[in-house]
């Protein structure tokens, strides 16, 4: 094998991948960006070139040599970020467990030492890549040195060499430290030559080939230029010094002390995991078994494959079994039928795996209470069921869920991640093995022992995780939330998505020819105010008719142009009639499609209804939030958005039950922080913005004006949220002055609540997270960070999460305490739909004043406040009409 030496700038890497990959933060608050993309290069340039020599130069804080020549040397540069000088010894650790070999030396520059050792390695003929984003090292380019220059980030490395210097440049690679000597270096802060630049210094290597050269001639120069050069003449030749790198540092080289050696996996992958990193977990094992499989012989590698589980498809069997818990999956079709038919149920009980494909045989057992289930991401299966009048009992456990309730800020929750996170089985990712899009995996008779394998490896994981994870749980004192609230909430949903919600296509209909009128309306009114047509979709093109056609001041920029994003055209709404022209178009464009047409292309054909799905696993605060279509998202405060509701409406025979709880996350502020005052208003039933104007502005109620009870509302809610006095002198459209001082006067009448925001925040940096009124928790990271908007950022989400989260808990509560009571009680009406702090009942028309008690009993006594949970019901044959 040929050898060849890899040396990376590790100063110049870590600050490119720092400013390349958007932030990143581990589950202690680290920033993690800068180690992500320099790990994620590691990997590619040692897949792509194959090093057998590996090293990382660093440079150190202590002054160089050059800056012993020249005080100012780099005197421009501002100091490393915070965010990302925390990360350098982790990096420093990480390249440990790679077995990469680090060099630093004080009072000299990582370029000095990535030029000694290439240096070197030439001489031994070995061949060298730099790797780095700083042009210096074109310099050291040669037969055997080329330079890997990082571009777009981290993302596109350019191989410059010798040839590649003189069809760019024109100029070897040692004239271009004369080519530095005459322009200079601003982020070094090296002068050059004054006046001289990039053109006019590459014609004068050309000519002179070095400066010593240059200056011997200097009356050969004619006009500015001579005298330029004669000016800084001693600037220019500091200049070439400092631009110099040294490839004779004192250091003594070993060639062997650079060989790459094999990665310590078990290291590396605690590193990673520690520092919330899965996708890069399982890089290193795909890496790793790439490498094992490069290296062993054919025999080996057939040794070292998956083995085959072995299960039995005998029902018979199963059922002669006792069981006390199973781990549960369906395996059903995916090609496009109304109900996918399930081609087996695959189990794990007592150690023994089956895929049972006559499944109705086994209803006694799936519907028997006494018997655990337990499962990942269990609400498939107890949808997939439904249909065949099967109704899953005695689900214990959901790994998924119970992931999400210890992680709750994490982006996914794929089983793969988590076994690789409890040091379990290896698993492909679901994307790696079923696919996406159209290369998604078709699931038929034919596939189907395939993905009964892939299940069955799946349950194992999750009857290996339950002892480790429902310990976690209970470590976390959140059993009881676990047991008592998110799994009893999973059939509550499932049951609701099955159902579903009645649509009115006819109203949806109609809307959508209104829409199409007023869209057309505005763009012609667009199109008049700007006097030409143009793409009003086109950032760009809007950019460029608001800001030089229309002269209106740009507010910011992008890459690629002006920004016209919604904050900007808000800021410009008072200079020009065609702002709020775009921003109507763009409310009724985005209602069109997303809800409008949305909504018509998702109706069952079948049923007549749509079927949202439920997620209790994406909110961090513990809210339930739905997708197809996502119902907390239509704009209701527009009446455009509240029209929508016109088209959810009830079967024929039955109303729509809404019941709301009135201002719950204000009446939790109360009983959390114990505010007398404020409890004092929720008993009395109060207008409790109102209220709060009258004992903050110091008024009588009946003095209360408008303008005041606006900002004690805006105060009430702004405090839930942690918001700041320049926040709430946005939402008010007031001085940042007098919005701190409504803030203040609050605080300063209700004492309790701000010691309950200095309390909290103080339990979230001792303690790193916060919690619910249920024991619901979230790591608050932010709280440990240097920078101030981060830290502030931290002070919100902490002041805010026991806050929305207990609401949220309430919710939850009252969804499965309303739920149980219509099953129990064999009511025909159904719990249909969650938004907010909403849930509505599709209630037949004879049991309708039942369903308003049930509700407002069991909602109002979903938790034992200080104050009363109070709940407003309204029924209507629509949504809207509700309202």
């Amino acid at each position: 094998m040929e050898k060849r030496l890899i040396i990376i700038d590790g100063n110049s890497l870590i600050n490119r991948a720092f400013y390349a990959v958007p932030p990143l933060t581990d589950k202690n608050g680290m920033h993690t960006n800068a180690i992500y993309g320099f790990a994620n290069i590691l990997f590619k340039i040692i897949s792509e070139y194959s090093p057998t020599h590996m090293g990382v130069a660093f440079d150190l804080k202590a002054p160089t040599f050059r800056h012993k020549m020249y005080a100012d040397y780099k005197g421009t540069r501002k100091g490393m970020p915070e965010e990302l000088a925390e990360q350098l010894a982790p990096l420093k650790e990480m390249l440990t467990y790679f077995n990469i070999t680090k060099m630093e030396l004080e009072g000299y520059e990582a370029d000095d030492i990535i030029g000694t050792v290439s240096k070197h390695f030439e001489k031994e003929d070995i061949e060298t890549l730099i790797i780095t984003g700083d042009r210096d090292s074109f310099q050291l380019a040669s037969d055997k040195i080329k330079i890997l220059f990082t571009k777009k980030g981290v993302s596109e490395l350019e191989i410059v060499d010798k040839q590649v210097m003189m069809n760019n440049y024109g100029i070897t690679p040692t004239q271009f430290i004369d080519l530095k000597a005459l322009m200079g270096d601003t982020s070094d802060n090296i002068k050059g030559v004054a006046g001289i630049g990039e053109k006019t210094g590459l014609k004068l290597i050309k000519e002179y080939k070095n400066i010593e050269n240059l200056y011997e001639h200097i009356d050969e120069i004619k006009g500015s230029t001579k005298t330029k050069l004669e000016n800084d003449k001693e600037s220019a030749y500091l200049s070439k010094q400092l631009a110099t790198i040294n490839i004779n540092i004192p250091v003594e080289i070993e060639s062997d002390e650079f060989l790459l050696k094999d990665f310590d996996n078990d290291k590396l992958n605690e590193f990673f995991i520690e520092h919330n990193m899965m996708s890069l977990v399982k890089k290193l094992k795909n890496f790793s078994n790439s490498d094992e499989q490069n290296s062993g012989s054919e025999a080996e590698n057939t040794a070292k494959a998956e083995k085959i589980i072995d299960y039995s498809t005998d029902v018979d069997e199963f059922l002669q079994d006792r069981h006390t818990r199973i781990a549960i999956k369906i395996v059903r079709e995916n090609y496009l039928v109304d109900i996918p038919a399930i081609l087996s149920v695959c189990m794990l009980s007592n150690g023994k795996f089956y895929a049972i494909s006559d499944f109705e045989k086994i209803k006694h057992i799936l519907e028997d209470e006494n018997i655990e289930k337990i499962g990942y991401d269990i609400k498939a299966e107890y949808l997939s069921l439904l249909p065949y009048d099967i109704s899953l009992r005695g689900i214990k456990y959901d790994l998924k869920i119970a992931k999400y309730l210890l992680s709750p800020d994490n982006n996914s929750y794929d089983i793969s991640e988590i076994a690789m996170e409890y040091g379990l089985s290896h698993l492909q990712s679901h994307e790696e093995f079923f696919g996406k899009g159209k290369k998604e995996k078709v699931i038929n008779p034919f596939t189907k022992k395939e993905v009964e394998e892939y299940y069955m490896k799946v349950l194992d994981i999750v009857d290996s995780s339950y002892d480790i994870v429902m310990g976690a749980i209970k470590d976390a004192e959140m059993t009881k939330l676990f047991e008592d609230v998110e799994i009893p909430l999973i059939t509550v949903l499932s049951d609701m998505e099955y159902i579903g919600v009645a649509i009115d296509k006819k109203e949806l209909e109609n809307q959508k020819i209104e829409f199409a009128k007023h869209i057309q309306r505005l763009e012609s009114e667009i199109y008049e105010l700007a006097g030409e047509e143009f793409n009003i979709n086109s950032p760009k093109q809007l950019g460029v008719i608001l800001f030089e056609k229309l002269n209106l001041p740009p507010v910011k920029k992008t890459k690629t142009g002006y920004s016209t994003d919604a904050a900007v055209l808000e800021e410009l709404s008072d200079m020009h009639d065609i702002i709020g022209k775009i921003i109507s178009y763009r409310q009724y464009t985005k209602l069109q499609s997303t809800y409008v047409e949305g909504l018509l292309n998702i109706i069952n054909p079948n049923t007549e209804r749509i079927h949202s799905s439920f997620n209790q696993t994406i909110a961090a605060t513990g809210r339930i939030s739905s997708t197809e279509p996502n119902l907390q998202n239509i704009p209701v405060r527009l009446e455009i958005g509240r029209n929508l509701r016109k088209a959810f409406i009830a079967r024929q025979g039955c109303v729509l039950v809404d019941s709301d709880y009135s201002q719950i996350e204000l009446r939790v502020l109360a009983h959390i922080s114990d505010e007398e005052a404020l409890i004092q208003a929720f008993s009395k039933d109060a207008d409790i913005h109102t209220q709060t104007a009258s004992e903050v502005f110091g008024v009588d109620i009946s003095e209360v004006t408008k303008e005041q009870r606006g900002a004690a509302k805006a105060v009430n809610f702004g405090i839930v949220y942690g918001i700041s006095d320049f926040g709430l002198s946005n939402n008010l459209g007031i001085t940042k002055k007098k919005a701190g001082q409504y803030i203040k006067t609050y605080l300063d009448r209700y004492k309790n609540i701000e010691k309950y925001m200095q309390d909290v925040v103080a339990f979230g940096e001792e303690h790193g997270y916060v919690t619910t009124i249920l024991g619901r928790r979230r790591s608050i990271p932010q709280l440990k960070q240097k920078n101030i908007m981060i830290k502030n950022l931290g002070k919100r989400l902490a002041m805010n999460t026991p806050i929305q989260g207990s609401a949220a808990d309430i919710i939850k509560i009252a969804m499965v305490r309303v739920s149980n009571r219509l099953k129990r009680e064999n009511l025909k009406s159904k719990l249909i739909l969650q938004v907010h702090d909403e849930l509505i009942i599709e209630a037949t028309a004879d049991e309708q004043d039942y369903i308003k008690a049930l509700l407002q009993e069991e909602m109002s006594k979903a938790y034992d406040m200080k104050v009363e949970l109070k709940v407003d019901i309204n029924v209507g044959n629509s949504w809207f009409d509700t309202k």
